[in-house]
């Protein structure tokens, strides 16, 4: 049998390909949408990918499963479970409760897992010529390493209201019936740590039926759905405001993207010209070039592992914009924005020094000026971190507006005081800067140093 796990870190997400060596045969499970590194996979190890298969419809990114399988011809199976409202809009091959795939000398039986969705479905795999028995089992956002899938994202993000305490019961009954595996299953799921899909995901990859029942908080309610309930809902991290758009665009049909795409450079006057007609500017810059010197209303959203999450959060899907970014990092932006489907970049600059735009410069203090606000009346301080975090512990005096929400709630900050806005260690705080810059709040200075300096003076 061959096996390989393809994560991407900006996303947290897990994607698989299991084949029959002897018969070359493989089936990818929840494809990321850059669909390179499968066909290079298969390539690589003489398979042909002849089945594509995925675990829910999807909220966090756009699987690219449709086109994988238009690139290979492989055969598409999806979830016939959870009933009318939670249908695939196009065509694949139906899966119910107990069907099986077979891929050469492997066998994949569907295990109906609602909770999370109520279509989901993990694969329960067998590897034949090795044993009789089942050996590994792929719960998509099920069961995660030390964590379950969260049930409150079609209600939060997708508009299904009243759905997520009925989800959190069906996801209690699908864990009790997990339990019952044999402890030895291996356990490869959707998500690793820092996925919205859950709040206390692990941070390895993998792990056993029998260590989740000792390790997993969600495993500790037997006979106990009412608290299993209580301890699920509370305190899940913000739902990202584009999951409504990836569960949508992962439903029905779309256009297909094959190949990355390869924005064009622009020149300045071609920029000049696209930012002269209001084309959104994302400056992917790090936070302390950003600070040096910006172009007015620009937005800073760094290219690092949380930048496709950012730009979720904060563009609409309809609107164009232009991307700030060295020129080898191009390629790497590209791929975190198609995998969550974000296809409307016009183009790029590297530079921002010789396009005739006045930089605006970001009024950064330290911890010894931050503590001389602290109580004052003519200034808000702002903790644009979660809400949990906020609760957690936070500075007397603070106002608390998300990040993600910010654009959506100007009107909790004030234009007549100064405004100081943290956050934990000063990147969101910067993408929190930038906004209320582009929105005509002039008088605001960033304490960069965030919770986790205010944290280690005091002790």
């Amino acid at each position: 049998m061959f096996f390989q796990h393809v994560y991407d870190k900006s996303l947290a997400q897990a994607s698989y390909v299991i084949g029959c060596q002897a018969q070359g045969k493989a089936i990818v499970i929840d494809p990321q949408r850059d669909i390179d590194v499968y066909l290079n996979i298969a390539k690589a190890n003489k398979l042909s990918i002849t089945h594509v298969a995925e675990t829910h419809i999807h909220a966090d990114f756009l699987c690219g499963s449709r086109e994988l399988a238009a690139a290979t011809g492989a055969t598409l199976y999806l979830s016939d479970e959870g009933g009318s409202d939670w249908q695939y809009e196009f065509p694949h091959q139906e899966l119910k409760h107990g069907d099986t795939i077979p891929v050469g000398n492997l066998i994949l039986e569907v295990l109906h897992t609602p909770g999370h969705t109520p279509e989901s479905i993990s694969f329960l795999l067998t590897d034949l010529p090795a044993t009789d028995k089942p050996v590994m089992i792929f719960t998509g956002d099920f069961v995660f390493v030390g964590d379950v899938g969260r049930p409150d994202l079609l209600e939060k993000a997708a508009g299904f209201v009243g759905t997520q305490e009925a989800g959190a019961r069906q996801l209690y009954e699908s864990i009790q019936r997990f339990a019952e595996l044999p402890e030895y299953i291996q356990v490869w799921p959707g998500h690793g740590a820092g996925s919205a899909c859950g709040k206390s995901l692990g941070a390895v990859p993998s792990s056993t039926v029998g260590y989740e029942k000792i390790r997993n908080w969600a495993f500790k309610f037997k006979d106990n759905a009412d608290g299993f309930v209580n301890e699920l809902l509370e305190g899940q991290p913000e739902a990202p405001q584009y999951f409504a758009t990836m569960k949508h665009l992962n439903k029905v049909h779309r256009p297909l993207l094959i190949e990355v795409p390869k924005p064009p450079k622009l020149s300045n006057m071609e920029f000049r010209k696209a930012y002269n007609d209001g084309l959104t500017v994302i400056d992917t810059r790090d936070k302390t070039a950003f600070a040096k010197g910006f172009i007015p209303e620009g937005l800073n959203i760094q290219g690092n592992n949380s930048f496709s999450t950012w730009m979720g959060w904060l563009l609409n899907y309809e609107e164009q914009f232009v991307l700030i970014a060295d020129e080898d990092r191009m390629e790497d932006l590209t791929r975190k924005l198609m995998r969550i489907g974000m296809d409307n970049n016009y183009g790029y600059i590297t530079e921002v020094d010789d396009l005739g735009i006045d930089l605006h410069i970001a009024d950064v203090i330290g911890i010894e000026e931050f503590k001389t606000y602290i109580g004052d009346e003519a200034v808000q301080i702002v903790d644009v971190r979660s809400e949990n975090e906020y609760k957690a512990g936070h500075i007397e005096g603070a106002d608390h507006v998300f990040v993600g929400t910010l654009q959506d709630n100007l009107d909790k900050i004030s234009k007549d005081k100064l405004v100081i806005i943290h956050c934990q260690s000063g990147d969101r705080s910067t993408i929190a800067y930038s906004i209320l810059r582009k929105h005509g709040f002039d008088k605001v200075k960033n304490y960069a140093g965030g919770m986790r300096k205010w944290r280690a003076q005091l002790c």
